[in-house]
């Protein structure tokens, strides 16, 4: 049974920092790409953040890009997004997800595992 289960969320002022951690289980890791979602009320999923499954290779949507870092720790079996100098519009449920598929992707639908969410909360 496959569980990605996130950690870190939780409120924080404009400009502060907070990292997110996934726990994967019930998957052999170093064989999916890892990435990191976001959905704020009322609106659609919005990618954050992929990473490679062994060589590490990040990549960020422009609204991110500088502020938020991807990184995977596989002997831990663990994916993590660090993100700084956060803005109110960071405010959402942030989820991580597992991508077995050899074609990189942003898309949602592609991705075949999901965490249960972290609420992030940046006040103004």
């Amino acid at each position: 049974q496959v569980q990605l289960v996130e950690s870190g969320g939780g409120l924080v002022q404009a400009g502060g920092s907070l990292r997110l951690s996934c726990a994967a289980s019930g998957l052999t890791f170093s064989s999916y790409a890892m990435a990191w979602f976001r959905q704020a009320p009322g609106k659609e999923r919005e990618f954050v953040a992929r990473i490679t499954r062994s060589d590490g290779i990040p990549y960020y949507p422009d609204s991110v890009k500088g502020r938020f870092t991807i990184s995977r720790d596989n002997a831990k079996n663990t994916v993590y997004l660090q993100m700084n100098s956060l803005k109110p519009e960071d405010t959402a449920v942030y989820y991580c997800a597992a991508d077995r598929g050899i074609i990189d992707t942003t898309t949602a639908l592609r991705y075949d595992y999901w965490g249960q969410g972290t609420q992030v909360t940046v006040s103004s």
